[in-house]
């Protein structure tokens, strides 16, 4: 019997085969999802001018001192002209949000707190102060400063301060070339009508949809459960990406044939078989750069696998430390098997606390299941039974 490898150990394993992929630019509006390769500095002070931050009228505080309410207006400073000066101390300009500060000015009140008649502003409040309404010069952030780190995932946000410190390329590092390979004679297309024996394919768009969310386009692609043409498209595959990525084949079955190709084609392996429910028979190997996953074919199964193996393996090849999240387990579990059990479980936050509840699926082949589901709660082998209040990981996949 082929000894079982321990969920740990072959997460070690994985880690260790880990690779840098080089850097390259590109299109600031093209990096979503990316890491950053370099840090991202203010280019200049973040306001880069003493601001304007509400539409009112600026003037100089020292002119109330004498009882003054009524100020006459000069002017108009709008947000993208060029800075103005207040000529009379006693007077007033007004300034739309945006704007820069007047010169000569160092309050602004706004329009609601003001009335506006022949040509003259009187104040409705009087116990007003220095910079007032102003957002100052270099006040969030000095130029040179640090926005954004490098190594950091770029989001909506990055994507904003790239724009506004002139960051039209950015460096971020290079996604791995993946190929998602489905087998099995028994799949068909989408668009197509099943017969009686046959099923459609999803767990290649599963696995598409997950590496999307970190940026990666995968190519999709199917082969038959014929050796020669297993061997002849993998080939092929080795040459051109840098990640193979499997949905089947893996197991015992008679048409199971993608670990024997793979040993035809000097894949190194690394492991086959997990002590782990589900996704026992995953199969991980290397041949120089290229890494090859094979995950079960039975759809929680290949979900959990990559969660767990590929997910990890990807963010410490970007440079990233994978998130260790965990939950409160709600009710009692049991399950005998002397394996790792990863629990589908429905994500709860009670009061700042992560709760997993329990939810009840019929197997790794039960896809629809999923979708009550919102992350696999890993529960360490050695335990038949698992209590209500522990803690345990849990590998998430929606947002919680």
């Amino acid at each position: 019997m082929m000894k079982l490898t321990p969920v740990h150990k072959a997460l070690e394993i994985i880690v260790n085969h880990t690779q840098d992929f080089g850097v390259e630019e590109v299109h600031f509006l093209n990096s979503r999802n990316r890491i950053l390769a370099e840090p991202i500095t203010a280019d200049r002070d973040f306001p880069p001018f003493d601001r304007v931050s509400m539409d009112g009228i600026a003037f100089h505080t020292d002119a109330l001192k004498n009882g003054n309410i009524r100020f006459e207006i000069e002017g108009v400073q709008a947000a993208g002209s060029p800075q103005l000066s207040l000529k009379n101390p006693g007077n007033c300009l007004e300034v739309m949000t945006g704007a820069v500060l007047p010169k000569n000015t160092n309050c602004v009140l706004q329009y609601e707190k003001i009335t506006i008649e022949n040509g003259f502003a009187t104040l409705e409040e009087t116990a007003l102060k220095e910079w007032q309404n102003i957002h100052k010069k270099g006040f969030d952030k000095k130029a040179g400063t640090v926005l954004v780190k490098e190594g950091s995932k770029v989001s909506a946000a990055e994507i904003g301060v790239l724009a506004t410190v002139g960051k039209e390329f950015v460096k971020v590092r290079k996604q791995p070339k993946v190929v998602v390979v489905s087998t099995g004679d028994e799949l068909v297309d989408v668009n197509e009508t099943p017969l009686n024996y046959q099923i459609r394919k999803s767990n290649v768009f599963t696995l598409a949809s997950q590496l999307e969310y970190s940026g990666i386009k995968a190519e999709i692609v199917h082969l038959a459960d014929d050796k020669e043409s297993l061997k002849n498209n993998i080939t092929e595959y080795l040459q051109r990406f840098d990640v193979l990525m499997f949905s089947g084949a893996v197991s015992k079955g008679k048409f199971d044939f993608i670990p024997e190709v793979l040993d035809t084609l000097e894949v190194k392996k690394h492991f086959h078989k997990v002590s782990q429910r589900p996704g026992k028979p995953f199969w991980f190997g290397t041949k120089g750069s290229k890494t090859v996953f094979a995950f079960p074919g039975n759809p929680v199964s290949t979900f959990v696998c990559y969660l767990k193996y590929f997910r990890v393996w990807y963010q410490k090849s970007m440079g990233l430390e994978p998130r260790n999240a965990k939950a409160i387990l709600s009710e009692d579990v049991s399950f005998k098997p002397n394996l790792t059990y990863f629990l589908q479980v429905a994500i709860e936050n009670k009061k700042g606390e992560i709760h997993a509840k329990p939810i009840q699926g019929n197997g790794s082949g039960d896809l629809a299941n999923l979708v009550q589901v919102d992350a696999f709660m890993e529960l360490p082998l050695g335990r038949t039974d698992f209590f209500k209040g522990e803690q345990f990981p849990i590998l998430t996949f929606r947002n919680y």
